[in-house]
Formats: structure tokens, C-alpha cells, sequence
């Protein structure tokens, strides 16, 4: 009888291993939800520069007494078209919302808003992500719920789709006044 040795049995840990991880990842009570610890911190410093002939936001602006949104987009994003809808319609139901052009040219930028609509109050790019460092961004799209004094309420990685915007993201800015 043949005697198995480590190196064949090494296949079957390692898939046993990831088998493992997935079941405990599927196990969390919500799988889109991404920690962020500036959860009920002040929002970091708006650093942008202007993106065409767009209005600019800046740190006043995340603090005036009202809750709104700060979205983090590129045009060369996929996910970032598929929510632009949603984005849309939260702008035309009284939302406000900030746009970051996240490490996009700036003429792909302004097209993508020429060609889709512009949902933002104030927009700017970042176009080598150090504001996005700053405020922890994992990749875009990513949106955050931002209250009257400038704190971070909600951070939503991913796109703010028709059951994210009615779930996630319109309770956390009614939590938010």
C-alpha cells in the first residue's frame, strides 16, 4: 500500500482552508458592509482641485448643518454607471451630494458627467487619491452619509443601487437629521 505524503495532501488543506473562510464570511450578518473607522468622526480634510468648470465643495460645506453625501467615482468605473441613476434621484429628491473624481483625467470626468447628468452640488478631483487615503477609501464607488457637524454617519462600499438607496443609505441619512 502506497504511503501519502505531505506535499499530496497539501491541495486538499489548502481548498479545505478557503472552504472554511468562505462558510465564516457568508456567516456575517451583512456581507456588503465594510468597517470604517472614521465612523462617527469628523470627515478628513477636503483636499481637491477643480474639475473643469464644475463647483468645488470644501470642508465648510461638509459641516453647515445639513446631512448629505460625499460619492467617490471614476468614469472608468463600471459599478460607478450603475448607480448614477440612484444618485440622480436622491439629487432630485433633495439630497445633497459632494462628487470625488477619484485618479480620472479630467476630460473622461467631465464627459462622464456631460454624458450622464451631474448629481453633485460641488465636485473635485483627486487625482492622485491621497484625499482618498485619508478617508480610508477601498476602491470606487464608495459613498459616505455625512451629518450636520461634519461627522461620518455610514460608509457604503460599492453602488448605491435601488435596494442599497432604500435600505442602507436613506435610513442611515434619516438617522443622520
Amino acid at each position: 500500500m502506497a504511503r501519502l505524503s505531505p506535499l499530496m495532501l497539501a491541495p486538499l488543506v489548502i481548498f479545505a482552508g478557503f472552504a472554511g473562510l468562505a462558510f465564516v464570511g457568508l456567516q456575517r450578518e451583512d456581507p456588503e458592509g465594510l468597517p470604517s473607522a472614521l465612523a462617527g468622526r469628523q470627515a478628513p480634510a477636503v483636499t481637491l482641485t477643480s474639475l473643469g468648470n464644475e463647483p468645488l465643495f470644501s470642508d465648510n460645506d461638509l459641516r453647515d448643518g445639513e446631512v448629505k453625501l460625499v460619492n467617490y467615482w471614476a468614469s472608468w468605473c463600471a459599478p460607478c454607471r450603475v448607480e448614477h441613476p440612484n444618485l440622480e434621484q436622491l439629487a432630485r429628491d433633495g439630497v445633497t451630494i459632494y462628487g470625488v473624481n477619484y485618479k480620472d483625467t479630467p476630460g473622461n470626468a467631465i464627459g462622464f458627467l456631460e454624458e450622464l447628468g451631474n448629481p453633485y452640488a460641488g465636485v473635485g478631483a483627486d487625482a492622485q487619491g491621497r484625499m482618498a487615503l485619508n478617508w480610508g477609501l477601498y476602491g470606487v464607488p464608495e459613498t459616505y452619509v455625512i451629518d450636520g457637524e461634519g461627522n461620518i454617519v455610514l460608509r457604503f462600499a460599492g453602488p448605491v443601487t435601488q435596494r442599497v438607496m432604500e435600505n442602507t443609505i436613506l435610513p442611515a441619512i434619516e438617522a443622520a437629521r
